[in-house]
């Protein structure tokens, strides 16, 4: 059995040994077969890796500054983005959806207020932009790509530490979020432990099974043997 402490430990853990693939083998084996977030939400350059806990952020699509309705919240610039943003804590994930896709969600000032705050990184619906100015902060950022239209007279963030969803996909404050070059699936909370203890096991029996098949052991033999392929 594998164990960790706290979430730092958990994190180091994650990002030393596990990825989404093997992740996802081991939620589809426990039923919970719809925990990928969709395929266009990538990283933004290849190599980057998230892992963290979900801080939630609603987005909803404004016209204009929207300074005739009957709302006060969305008056204000961003409507809740700064507030959402400054409450990012150790280890969190900017998760963000709701809007539609046509300006970007996340940018270089975000992410070097994210980076200061401890925070693991991005993950938005939609697009990205300041890519170059993303890159050398060096925050993990996944998005559709770069698209420079900014949110700001076209978007507001309306809530943040809510549930929201990604094309069926539910994600729920605190919930784990894991990204790589094959995509971001996201770990209920209540799942956790016997996800991720399950995945560890199943990523070090991968390794003896590569062993084993690169000293002529057939596909067949090893899954008969190992249970693994």
């Amino acid at each position: 059995m594998i164990h960790w402490k706290n979430d730092t430990e958990l994190f180091i853990i994650i990002k030393r040994e596990l990825y989404t693939a093997v992740v996802g083998d081991i939620m589809d084996k426990i039923g919970l077969q719809q925990q990928f977030l969709p395929p266009r939400i990538r990283p933004l350059k290849e190599g980057m890796f998230i892992a963290g806990r979900a801080m939630t952020v609603l987005e909803a699509d404004v016209h204009g500054e929207a300074v005739d309705g009957h709302n006060p919240l969305l008056q204000q610039p961003f409507g809740l983005m700064l507030d959402a943003l400054d409450g990012l804590k150790l280890h969190e994930v900017y998760v963000c959806s709701g809007a539609s896709p046509r300006y970007a969600l996340w940018g270089e000032l975000m992410s070097t207020r994210a980076l200061q705050l401890g925070a693991a990184g991005a993950v938005v619906n939609g697009y990205s932009r300041d890519t170059r100015g993303i890159l050398q902060v060096g925050m993990p950022v996944f998005s559709y790509g770069p698209y420079a239209q900014d949110q700001a007279p076209r978007g507001k963030v309306v809530d943040y530490r809510v549930t929201i969803e990604m094309e069926g996909v539910l994600i729920r404050p605190g919930d784990i979020i894991i990204g790589d070059i094959d995509g971001v699936c996201v770990v209920p909370q209540h799942a956790e432990l016997e996800v991720f203890q399950q995945a560890l096991e199943k990523a070090r029996g991968e390794k003896i099974v590569q062993k084993q098949i690169l000293k002529g052991m057939s596909a067949k033999e090893a899954f008969e043997t190992y249970g693994i392929l």
